[in-house]
């Protein structure tokens, strides 16, 4: 898995995520994958995916194809996910099946989005939300969360000081989050 996490502050937004990939019981670490970072410059934005690493590999795909990509608010980042969703299954070839007691299917993947109108948040189905302060995805969210938590009001620290220490907290208590850090911090309108 992976632990990702998005940060708004002082007029600057952050997204962090950890460089881990993990299958199983096997880890590949930065320092043997050249490709490990888990955030994609789409346009203007910072897109970080917690999910199987495909993914990472899918999305940019998909991206380089869309030229009027529109992620500055949740009604905009939902119609391009569900126009996504579908293409998923096409080109892509998502496998859909799930659980029966679902009533949505799921694009199997969590995403954060920052960018210059602050920080998002896509989960699997499809659901989308703007966070006012912060938020994390993934296996070591509960440990960036608590972090988030517990530091957020430190005058001192910074959107990306807080972002990396959150990512930090999951890598040291989630074995399915490793550092380096990949971090990102733009100015808000």
């Amino acid at each position: 898995m992976t632990s990702i996490a998005v940060v708004k502050k002082k007029g600057e937004v952050t997204i962090a995520a950890d460089s881990l990939t993990k299958w199983g019981s096997g880890k590949e670490s930065a320092q043997y994958i050249v490709n490990s970072s888990k955030i994609l410059k789409i346009a203007d934005n910072y897109v970080a995916i917690a999910g199987n690493a495909t993914f990472k590999l899918i999305l940019a795909d998909y991206f380089q194809n869309i030229t009027d990509i529109k992620l500055s608010n949740v009604n905009e980042i939902f119609s391009t996910w569900n126009t996504m969703h579908s293409e998923l299954k096409k080109k892509y070839y998502l496998n859909a099946e799930e659980d029966k007691d679902d009533s949505i299917e799921s694009t199997r993947i969590d995403t954060l989005i920052a960018n210059q109108y602050g920080i998002f948040g896509v989960s699997g189905h499809r659901t989308v939300q703007e966070f006012s302060k912060f938020y994390a995805y993934g296996s070591g969210s509960d440990y960036a969360l608590g972090c988030l938590w517990s530091t957020y009001n430190d005058d001192r620290l910074s959107s990306q000081q807080l972002g990396k220490l959150a990512i930090e907290a999951a890598a040291e208590f989630d074995d399915a989050t490793g550092l380096p850090i990949d971090c990102h911090t733009i100015t808000i309108i």
